[in-house]
């Protein structure tokens, strides 16, 4: 093959062989110089690559592991303080349904309106926010959901704090018992001969004949309306227990009590005598409802 050279200023030509066996030999000698210079270039630049790294990496990459260390450490250190929070609030809330539980059977109320077994019913319209698929567990929303059952459990303590103390209070204003400590029924609530003219008619309430002198009890809390004397009583104490129930103790010697007291069931409130229409010292006891006399032996026990 031979490659036709003309040179620009005489305009002649030259030829330049390349079957030729120098210069064959020259071209050849020439490629594989280049080739080296190209070799040993990208050597060169791949060790200062390599330094470069070697100064570089290991140390940027030993701080970041130390840094993900420690970012470990304190996210455990605070899934742990969690874990323990859950687990007193846990015990807490199962202390309290026990509680609960048993106060709903002292108390005899229905289980379906105090429920310690279980969480109440909640439902709702979709929020229209889309759903999101399963995620793992947030701890923080855990315990979010464990204060919403203690503020739950709380709220059913308060109700059935308030339906005990109502029992209690009624129990306690309510007339029970017999207004004296010792004695006996000498007349009974109902139709009777009138002691002073024989004739029939009814008696209001329940004589207690008793000893002169002795303590005459209020039957039940409540506050006295009444202290002294009122015709066909003699002396006579009243008390209002709320309600709508009052209770009267009349034909007494003294009080003991003054209008406006606060007295308590088995307090002594006045003194056994024979005031007023009377044949004998006794307590004539009475019991009204709304304003209305009613049979006292539903009150006294026995």
């Amino acid at each position: 093959m031979n490659l036709i050279f003309f040179s620009r200023g005489q305009g002649k030509a030259r030829h330049l062989n390349l079957s030729h066996p120098v210069t064959l030999t020259l071209v050849s000698l020439m490629a594989v110089l280049l080739l080296v210079g190209i070799f040993v270039a990208g050597v060169k630049v791949g060790v200062r690559g390599l330094d470069l790294g070697a100064t570089g990496g290991p140390v940027a990459l030993a701080q970041e592991r130390a840094e993900l260390t420690q970012i470990r450490a304190r996210l455990q250190e605070r899934i742990d303080g969690l874990s323990l929070r859950m687990g007193l609030l846990n015990a807490h809330l199962i202390r309290l349904n026990a509680l609960g539980k048993r106060l709903t059977q002292m108390a005899n109320l229905s289980s379906s309106e105090f429920d310690f077994d279980h969480d109440p019913a909640l439902g709702g319209p979709e929020s229209g926010t889309g759903s999101r698929g399963a995620e793992v567990p947030d701890l923080s929303a855990m315990l979010d959901q464990f204060d919403r059952r203690l503020a739950f459990r709380a709220t059913q303590f308060n109700a059935l704090e308030y339906v005990l103390l109502g029992r209690q209070l009624s129990a306690e204003i309510r007339p029970t018992g017999r207004p004296v400590l010792s004695g006996y029924i000498s007349s009974y609530f109902g139709e009777r001969m009138d002691p002073f003219d024989g004739e029939e008619a009814f008696h209001k309430g329940l004589d207690f004949a008793s000893d002169r002198g002795s303590d005459v009890l209020a039957v039940g809390q409540g506050v006295v309306s009444w202290a002294g004397p009122r015709a066909g009583y003699g002396v006579l104490v009243e008390i209002n227990h709320g309600n709508g129930y009052v209770t009267r103790y009349a034909h007494n010697s003294a009080v003991a009590v003054a209008v406006g007291d606060t007295v308590q069931r088995g307090q002594a409130i006045a003194v056994v005598g024979s005031t007023g229409r009377s044949t004998g010292p006794h307590v004539h006891f009475e019991v009204l409802k709304d304003g209305r006399q009613i049979d006292p032996m539903a009150f006294i026990g026995h």
